[in-house]
């Protein structure tokens, strides 16, 4: 792994989207509705026979016991359990109005479960769950299905459960083991329990377990984070996501509850990432890109290695670039040259369910141009370089032509030493790949044309 300097780094601290999707969501619009989204589902189902394309599933199960202050997903925080079985008959209805457009018995390659806390659900709601999934839908063998899992609501039972219904790979919301900086964000969980997961996930036998982090929450500091940094070198998941927390109370209302004079300035996080970085490193993880880190034999390390990462609204996959059907309230999916998000309250979600609609309210029809800009930038966030003549052929464009002006953007960015380019493409380099989205923004039409980057999170 490559050192980036901290005076790198701390020159592209500016904010910029995290391209899950190109255009990004901020784009979508009303006017793309759920007649839109069921003439592309058609489309698919129409060519099917030569398409030959995997699909995803995303499914948003929203329910949280209690509150985390950075939180910016949206989710429904509540104690009480009964409300999972009403929102799982909505979800069985809205399988059925896919399913009804597409045919029962598509073949599912990747499974996600994300919220909220999808453990929120019981054993036998999370059973009837997947038999209603796979009631819609064909798992296809060896199917990647992953679960995102809160530490404090599973045991090594409900572990095994999980490994029963297909699950394998979990992802574990840890954050941070500061107690201070717990209590902070109010999300207790000593550290203890999470080890103690651990092995159990390991007994279990899931093919990867990922742990999440955040730097830059109150109270923390570069000691304080130094230690949880030991401590998950201790637990040595297979994957780390390291996330820069985004302050922004203005649009998320949780994080209003955060002492603002707690948090850590931007040195303070800067300090952080340096050694987080360091840190990874020296334990043996590859860096992958965009926070992501793994271990050399985890199937994300293998597929940065073999050219073969691809992107979407769960970040880095494995995945060849697949259709994704978004189920529940606020899911997004993306089908053909569409994307499209479901309504974001329950209330709004519901109302379309029992009046026999789809619940999309907004969406994207992406046009030429955001499909060629797609695949530039993807390939940047994913392989690194671009070359030039497989962009041109696949978009009947003159590369050097349609995008003159983003190239003298590039000029600056290669003095800096981000990229090198030569007659064949564009590549990234080491120090570069820390600061691939500031690459990416180069050749983001919206972003350059409106000039709307305070919405997002900052790059470190």
């Amino acid at each position: 792994m490559t050192h980036v300097s901290p005076d790198l780094l701390r020159r592209f601290d500016i904010p910029g989207p995290r391209y899950t999707s190109y255009p990004t969501a901020n784009r979508f619009v009303e006017a793309f509705t759920a007649a839109d989204y069921a003439q592309a589902l058609a489309q698919r189902k129409a060519g099917r026979a030569a398409l030959a394309q995997p699909l995803s599933l995303y499914v948003h199960l929203p329910f949280c016991e209690s509150l985390c202050y950075f939180c910016a997903c949206n989710k429904i925080i509540t104690k009480h359990h009964d409300r999972a079985a009403p929102y799982l008959r909505l979800l069985a209805r809205e399988v059925d109005l896919h399913t009804a457009l597409l045919g029962v018995g598509q073949a599912v390659t990747q499974l996600h479960l994300g919220g909220g806390t999808p453990t929120f659900l019981s054993d036998e709601e999370l059973r009837t769950l997947m038999a209603m999934l796979r009631r819609g839908f064909a798992l296809a063998p060896g199917a990647e299905q992953s679960i995102e899992v809160d530490p404090r609501t599973v045991d090594g039972k409900r572990l095994e459960v999980l490994a029963g219904l297909g699950f394998n790979r979990i992802s574990f919301g840890v954050q941070d083991f500061d107690a201070e900086v717990q209590k902070a964000v109010q999300r207790i969980q000593p550290a203890e329990q999470v080890f103690a997961l651990m092995r159990e996930a390991r007994r279990v036998g899931f093919d990867s377990i990922n742990v999440d982090l955040i730097y830059g929450l109150p109270r923390q500091t570069a000691l304080t984070f130094a230690r949880t940094l030991e401590q998950v070198r201790e637990l040595r998941p297979d994957r780390i996501a390291l996330y820069g927390y985004a302050h922004l109370p203005q649009r998320f209302k949780p994080q209003r509850r955060i002492i603002a004079i707690e948090l850590p300035g931007a040195g303070g996080k800067l300090d952080m990432l340096s050694q987080s970085l360091a840190a990874f490193e020296d334990a043996g993880y590859d860096y992958i890109g965009m926070d992501h880190f793994a271990l050399p034999g985890d199937a994300l390390s293998v597929a940065k290695r073999q050219g073969r990462l691809h992107r979407n609204f769960q970040g880095y996959s494995t995945q060849p670039d697949c259709d994704l059907i978004g189920l529940g309230v606020s899911a997004i999916g993306r089908v053909g040259a569409t994307y499209s998000q479901n309504a974001k309250t329950m209330e709004e979600y519901r109302d379309h369910i029992e009046q026999g609609r789809l619940p999309v309210v907004r969406g994207l029809a992406l046009s030429r141009d955001d499909l060629a800009r797609r695949a530039v930038i993807m390939a940047l966030m994913c392989q690194g370089q671009v070359l030039f003549e497989s962009i041109e052929v696949a978009w009947l464009l003159d590369f050097k032509s349609y995008f003159a002006g983003e190239l003298e953007q590039l000029d600056e960015l290669a003095d800096q030493g981000l990229v090198v380019m030569d007659e064949a493409g564009i590549q990234v380099t080491a120090s570069g790949w820390f600061l691939v989205r500031a690459v990416a923004m180069v050749f983001d039409r919206y972003l350059q044309a409106g000039r709307n980057r305070a919405m997002f999170s900052r790059i470190i």
